[in-house]
């Protein structure tokens, strides 16, 4: 587990003097029960103290941002920029899930891709960084990989919407999402999807959920279709 944590440390960038800090932030509460662990050693108070960090350095930076934004816009906005699909869309760019300790059932059941055990790991991970390194640290970590590229997250999130416009205004075909495939047991399955704009395929996808895989496959369709530059 050491050397898997180096390795996060140097995905991150930031490394430990407590690296104890590091591994509590990815453990998580099936793990902590299977081993009779207490309550406390798992990640839930970390990610507690985190979410509270987040909040802040989100708030700080839509403040500066955005001037002349209204106090419930900016209320709205940082919402939806720290919800729980975003933070695991964070988490998935680290490759979060694969540094977890979960319970075997948990583990089985397909926990490391689950998007509120992810997100929940994401702010465990800024309160031990907070812990270990202080509000600067945490706000640097914050910066770099929660609130760099939001345009690029908002394309991801509004996928179907934004691919729906861009078919609306350039093609006279239709979209159809078709499901290609299916595997795994019921509790732990994946998805396949295709896009298709008229007979053309323009992107595929997979999730854990049909309508996750639609998303990702309108997601790489538009980044197919910004490459033809249409927009």
């Amino acid at each position: 587990m050491n050397q898997e944590l180096k390795c996060l440390e140097e995905k991150i960038g930031y490394t430990f003097r407590d690296r104890n800090l590091l591994k509590q932030a990815m453990i998580h509460s099936s793990y902590a029960n299977e081993r009779q662990l207490p309550k406390y050693a798992c990640n839930e108070r970390l990610e507690f103290l985190g979410d509270a960090v987040l909040e802040l350095v989100s708030s700080e930076f839509l403040f500066s941002e955005h001037k002349t934004m209204p106090e419930g816009e900016l209320t709205k906005t940082r919402a939806s920029m720290v919800c729980e699909p975003s933070l695991a869309f964070c988490a998935r760019e680290l490759g979060l899930g694969g540094y977890l300790l979960l319970g075997k059932g948990e583990d089985a059941t397909g926990g490391r891709q689950r998007e509120s055990i992810t997100s929940d790991a994401m702010e465990a991970l800024i309160g031990a960084i907070y812990l270990d390194g202080g509000f600067a640290n945490a706000k640097e970590f914050i910066h770099r990989f929660v609130l760099n590229d939001l345009e690029h997250r908002k394309l991801f999130f509004d996928s179907k919407t934004i691919l729906q416009e861009i078919v609306q205004g350039h093609f006279k075909d239709q979209i159809r999402y078709e499901l290609t495939g299916e595997e795994g047991p019921d509790h732990n399955k994946s998805f396949h999807v295709a896009v298709y704009i008229g007979e053309k395929q323009w992107g595929t996808g997979t999730g854990r959920t049909k309508k996750a895989a639609e998303q990702e496959a309108a997601y790489q369709s538009i980044l197919k279709l910004h490459q033809e530059n249409i927009k």
